[in-house]
């Protein structure tokens, strides 16, 4: 048979955006495993929540806007603004909490503003600041301790009573994030004195805190794939732990003062943030010099939040900061055009 010889260029079909969401869902399964794994079936009923939430926010409001209902749905930008959230709150808050911030995220964060394409602020993130500023209490009290220090492990049939019916034996499967725990103790305490807590500690010669640092190494499993399949560039995520291990290093260089270096970059949000938050690409910045920047600031901003700040965990609110500046900084960025000695940038007249 004789074969037919082609030349070049090869063309392929981009990557549509239902494609890039289903790849960026499956990047987040090895966290999401070791979340499960150590901390019970929370999580998992979280997304589940907050997706049947997302979706049918999503299937009412493109029947208002009179949109295809279906050609919507089929782009997965809800269920990954659903999954991302769930991933982000407490896997224990209550029902309700999970319902409001998801509602909130689709309806007011992403179609007031348009729709996909067009809300300048990363839903989830909205979503997510909106219930913690009203519902502190539910919102920083239903962390999962780790399997390794319950005296039982978490059933799905308690984690559904905690989670829909009944708070009273939530303070047998919760405890303070290692982050959260550091910063209220290190007022008082030594940096040894802290790590005495079971928390860190463990039963005799367990780090416990093997639990956080393997749900971040899974996060960080998910985001080098991504990097690897170019959904996103290296740029964000780089720049971000860069700066934020910069201050780490430089301002909490004294573990007796301020929060270790290993907690800021594997005890938190950090690694699940700067892969699948910060790198949205409708909300950030969009040049390669204004994803460093972009990056870069939403670290420092981290760094500063959690060091000076009223919450432990500050992802959210960095993020949020850095989207308003996202425009700002891409008109200051733009690259030279080809042709042109020098790049049009800020408020240049151009030729």
């Amino acid at each position: 048979m004789k074969l037919l010889n082609i030349s070049s260029p090869h063309a392929t079909r981009p990557l549509s955006t239902a494609d890039v969401m289903r790849t960026v869902i499956l990047a987040l399964i090895p966290g999401i495993i070791a979340l499960t794994y150590f901390f019970g079936p929370g999580h998992l009923i979280q997304i589940i929540i907050a997706a049947s939430t997302a979706i049918a926010c999503e299937a009412l409001i493109l029947k208002l806007r009179k949109r295809p209902i279906g050609f919507y749905l089929k782009d997965y930008s809800a269920l990954l603004t659903a999954v991302l959230l769930a991933l982000s709150l407490p896997p224990y808050a209550p029902y309700w909490v999970t319902i409001i911030a998801s509602g909130f995220a689709i309806i007011v964060a992403k179609h007031l503003y348009g729709g996909l394409g067009q809300n300048p602020f990363n839903p989830a993130m909205v979503g997510f600041a909106l219930v913690l500023v009203s519902f502190p209490v539910p919102m920083t009290t239903s962390w999962s301790g780790p399997s390794e220090l319950l005296s039982a492990s978490i059933s799905i049939s308690d984690a559904l009573t905690v989670i829909f019916s009944s708070r009273e034996t939530i303070d047998a499967f919760t405890m303070a994030t290692p982050l959260d725990e550091y910063k209220h103790q290190v007022a008082i305490s030594t940096a040894d004195e802290i790590l005495l807590n079971p928390l860190f500690k463990g039963a005799e010669h367990t780090q416990v805190l093997l639990a956080w640092e393997w749900v971040s190494l899974g996060f960080l499993l998910g985001g080098v794939f991504l990097v690897w399949k170019k959904i996103f560039t290296w740029h964000i995520p780089v720049s971000l732990l860069a700066a934020l291990l910069l201050c780490s290093s430089i301002l909490g260089w004294d573990n007796d003062s301020y929060v270790p270096l290993t907690l800021h970059m594997l005890g938190g949000a950090t690694i699940l943030g700067a892969f699948f938050i910060a790198t949205d690409p409708v909300t950030a910045s969009t040049t390669h010099l204004g994803k460093i920047i972009y990056g870069a600031g939403i670290g420092i901003l981290i760094y500063v939040i959690r060091t000076w700040g009223a919450y432990p965990d500050a992802v959210a609110f960095a993020v949020l900061l850095m989207n308003f500046a996202a425009p700002f900084i891409d008109q200051y960025t733009q690259p030279r055009t080809y042709g042109h000695k020098k790049a049009v940038r800020g408020l240049a007249k151009k030729d």
